[in-house]
């Protein structure tokens, strides 16, 4: 096994996981009614392709709106400023120069970048882990519940590239290199400002640390650089939107419309949406009881052994999605999906060595998946559980 090249083994790990997710959705897609998207038994492709894939695809062919769409109360409706450019704008330059159609070229361009995403995370998890273990958190990688969004017309596997390749330059200190990458990762998909707070916190670490790990005036300016440049970034797609669209609050509008069918019209407080959503779940006070024990739960994580062995870096990352996540996203069932940059935690369950635990591990993902499938991307009826 050693003889073998690593990026080999993370290839075949990669294509058999896909091969087993493309028999799930083939099974799922000749079982699908028809619906707002497609026929009863939809091509592959087609199935890979409804929900938000339609949103992008929209973009690659007709842009932007320049005046926001309203609703009948007169709000801002759900619209294509929600959505960020590159995915499909790629896209659409992958079907300019092959001639494949829409369908077809997103879901290649996802593969690919899944694979691309594969890969780096495994030379991430090979900065703290030993090969076995990078190997096998990569296998969970792969394999994860939410793995599907790998292959179907989404932008998350373009992002994870980006993202994952950023927190490899932040561990490897190579300041210099994350501007680019962060250029495009912002306007791939929203994640640049949590990024913006690691890269804070990773600045203050080292200047606390600097006598027993130095921390030259070099890689001080340039990584307190990359901090504001990152900050900026993330709040880019919101300037544009207001811009565009004559309107300052078009991208957060356009948010909030989203939630709207669960709470209704709301404004933007930071730090509520989970009790919001816990409460419209739960009720009270069952719901914000279960929001404080997550938080307490995740910073007892952050905290044990396992997770720890990741390095302050790739912690500092998960806590700062993790509080960008507490303080913008309302729950629901896409939330699944929006865990999938906190990926570095599967670092940590790739440490047990043992053959039961791992078979166990990658049964259980596969189980979840087909769960996920279920639940978030096949559509029955007036389906209310998105992806």
């Amino acid at each position: 096994m050693r003889l073998v090249p690593w990026w080999l083994r993370v290839l075949v790990v990669y294509v058999l996981a896909r091969a087993v997710t493309t028999v799930f959705l083939l099974v799922l897609a000749a079982e699908q009614p028809t619906n707002a998207w497609t026929a009863a038994s939809p091509s592959y492709a087609e199935f890979a392709n409804i929900w938000d894939a339609r949103w992008y695809g929209f973009i690659a062919f007709s842009g932007y709106p320049s005046e926001l769409p309203l609703d009948d109360t007169g709000h801002v409706a759900e619209n294509a400023w929600a959505f960020m450019p590159v995915y499909p704008f790629l896209v659409r330059a992958v079907m300019l120069v092959t001639w494949l159609p829409w369908d077809v070229a997103s879901v290649v361009v996802s593969v690919i970048a899944g694979l691309g995403a594969a890969l780096v995370f495994y030379r991430l998890m090979s900065r703290v882990l030993d090969a076995d273990r990078a190997l096998f958190a990569t296998v969970l990688f792969s394999v994860a519940p939410v793995a599907p969004i790998f292959q179907v017309g989404y932008a998350e596997s373009l992002f994870l590239f980006f993202l994952l390749l950023a927190l490899l330059l932040l561990v490897d200190r190579r300041y210099g290199w994350l501007f680019p990458v962060i250029a495009v990762m912002s306007f791939t998909r929203p994640g640049a400002l949590p990024l913006a707070l690691a890269l804070g916190l990773h600045v203050i670490y080292r200047w606390f640390t600097s006598e027993r790990d130095p921390f030259p005036v070099r890689e001080r300016i340039a990584a307190a650089s990359v901090t504001l440049f990152a900050g900026l970034a993330g709040v880019a797609w919101l300037g544009i939107a207001a811009i565009a669209t004559g309107s300052l609050t078009a991208y957060t509008d356009t948010e909030l419309a989203w939630r709207a069918p669960y709470i209704g019209r709301v404004e933007l407080i930071p730090f509520t949406a989970w009790f919001q959503s816990a409460d419209w779940w739960l009720g009270q006070p069952l719901g914000t009881i279960v929001v404080i024990a997550l938080i307490v739960l995740f910073g007892l994580a952050l905290l044990s052994p396992a997770v720890r062995r990741l390095g302050i870096d790739l912690r500092l990352w998960l806590l700062s999605y993790a509080l960008y996540l507490l303080a913008v996203f309302f729950p629901q069932s896409s939330v699944f999906r929006l865990l999938l940059p906190m990926s570095p935690m599967l670092g940590a369950l790739a440490v047990p060595r043992a053959l039961l635990y791992r078979v166990a591990a990658v049964a259980g993902c596969i189980v979840l998946q087909w769960g996920w499938l279920l639940l978030c991307w096949r559509i029955d009826g007036a389906d209310w559980t998105p992806p």
